[in-house]
């Protein structure tokens, strides 16, 4: 059965041993408590008090509150829980006056007390303590805003201490000790807003790369760094008049750690190999990349903050691949954290492309997203996490004039760490090649084939999914085909049907044992370990 929302009951996790050794063991894991995408189409197990909440579509399902004339809250959770982050995506609609809030809570008693970190009318977040209905500010930060943008919430609860963020970065502590423990929830006063992507964890939001981060310990070699490895899977593929995919090769090799230098290098003509160094924050939005271009971080701590990379020409109707298709692209060995759009989105017949050794978390949408016709991509060898949507292939499901016949992609060796959906989600694309990846504590589906899209799904390991493969997911039917995985855990069985063309006609593998895969995939995906 598929599932958006998950629940645990308290601290004292009733889980399979499997699963509860598995979080324990990993060092600095978050535990998940709670979350909801609401892409179920209802919001089962949150009781309200006041204003008027409905499931809407706002992109994807979201949870609407949409009267301005009352306090509103919806709550959810366990009353045992005192410890833990509660984190959502939140819109407000309207506000009214400057002194209007809406935001998150946690620790609360009863729909008139508990603590809060809200989004004011006035361009303000607040943490507050609501008692008996009548919220004290306990800190207070600037942060602009307004109407009709999302941000991402996240109040912690440790002790006595309180500390919120938004967006990924901390605006506000305080210490207060009036709640020990409490539920989690949504609240507005006097306001409307929409919420989205709940999540409940018994540890802080999710890592992120600080602007302060500091610079590498040692200068990259003479001539700047260089890509590790050769891309393999569809990137690797002589098609579309691009043999394989080398990005900058044999261009300039230039080093950046501002935001100004990055900007321009990724807008060059012509063939150039850029080295990140550092973490550089970009301002809100999606930046350009050009053909052939390697963008690569230097040792373990470059990564890019704030802003997010757009490999691909402005988006059209058009049916067939331009000639001037951006093409030949390697991002590779960078953290994204915090983007405000994808942290990586692929489109507009967009080919030779491969993103390989990256760690991503914390994005506002998909952290790598491919679409609208693209082609011959390797996603390889990264680590996602603290993240809802995943990874998206395919646009809508009425693209199909730019996608059918295109979104040939090859997914190996990543680790899809607890993020809950998305790991991908397909659409139109075949063959779609998902082999020795490591899947763990995917709560919705590993991978969801639909509309018309054919998967081929071997060798991986999937340990606690409930829903690992699946061609019913939602939506037009797909095909897929599930070989040689490994099934552990409180992990299901795949529900595929069909036939998918052999990715063996495009290009020759070898399968890692799956039972070795997990092992493999854990000591070598993400950054620094290329």
């Amino acid at each position: 059965m598929r599932r958006v929302r998950w629940f645990t009951a308290g601290f004292a996790v009733v889980a399979p041993a499997v699963l509860l050794t598995a979080v324990l063991s990993a060092p600095a894991r978050a535990e998940a408590l709670f979350g909801d995408t609401f892409d179920d189409g209802n919001a089962d197990g949150w009781s309200r008090n006041g204003g008027t909440w409905s499931v809407v579509t706002d992109g994807t399902p979201a949870y609407r509150q949409s009267s301005t004339s009352a306090n509103a809250r919806a709550l959810a959770g366990a009353t045992s829980w005192t410890d833990y982050t509660v984190q959502a995506r939140v819109k407000p609609l309207a506000f009214g006056a400057a002194d209007r809030t809406a935001g998150v809570a946690a620790r609360a008693q009863s729909t008139s007390q508990y603590y809060t970190l809200v989004l004011t009318g006035g361009g303000t977040a607040q943490l507050q303590r609501v008692s008996g209905g009548t919220a004290a500010v306990l800190a207070t930060a600037v942060v602009g805003g307004g109407t009709g943008t999302w941000r991402t919430l996240a109040l912690r609860a440790q002790g006595s201490t309180l500390t919120g963020y938004v967006d990924g970065t901390q605006v506000a502590q305080a210490t207060d000790s009036s709640f020990a423990g409490g539920r989690i929830g949504l609240v507005t006063s006097y306001a409307s807003a929409v919420f989205d992507d709940v999540t409940v964890t018994n540890d802080g939001p999710g890592p992120g790369p600080s602007p302060s981060s500091p610079a590498p310990s040692s200068p990259p070699p003479p001539g700047g760094c260089a890509v590790s490895g050769a891309a393999s899977g569809f990137a690797a593929v002589n098609a579309w008049g691009q043999n394989g995919t080398t990005g900058g090769a044999g261009g300039p090799v230039v080093q950046v750690d501002t935001a100004a230098e990055l900007l321009s290098s990724i807008a060059a003509a012509g063939p150039l190999t850029i080295c990140v160094a550092g973490t550089i924050t970009l301002p809100a939005g999606m930046y350009d990349v050009t053909s052939d271009k390697s963008i690569v971080g230097v040792g373990a701590t470059a990564g890019i903050s704030g802003g997010g990379f757009n490999i691909g020409l402005p988006v059209s109707a058009v049916t067939t691949p331009p000639a001037d298709a951006v093409h030949n692209v390697i991002i590779q060995n960078l953290s994204f954290r915090g983007a405000s759009d994808d942290s990586i989105n692929v489109q507009m017949f967009s080919h030779h492309i491969w993103i390989d050794h990256n760690d991503l978390a914390q994005g506002y949408d998909g952290l790598i997203d491919v679409k609208r016709g693209s082609s011959y991509v390797t996603v390889s060898w990264n680590h996602t996490h603290h993240h809802t949507k995943n990874m998206l292939l395919g646009h809508d499901d009425g693209n199909g004039a730019q996608d059918t016949g295109r979104l040939k992609v090859s997914y190996h060796h990543n680790w899809f760490d607890a993020t809950p959906q998305r790991n991908p989600r397909v659409r139109f694309g075949e063959p779609v090649h998902v082999y020795n990846n490591y899947y763990f504590y995917n709560t919705d589906t590993g991978v969801a084939c639909q509309n018309t899209a054919g998967c081929m799904v071997e060798g991986n390991y999937f340990e606690n999914v409930e829903e690992p493969v699946t061609n019913t997911y939602a939506g037009p039917a797909g095909r897929c085909v599930a070989r040689n995985n490994v099934f552990v855990g409180e992990s299901g069985a795949p529900d595929c049907s069909g036939t998918v063309q052999e990715p063996s006609v495009y290009y020759s593998y070898t399968l890692d044992d799956p039972n070795a895969v997990k092992s493999i995939v854990t000591a070598g995906a993400g950054v620094g370990r290329l």
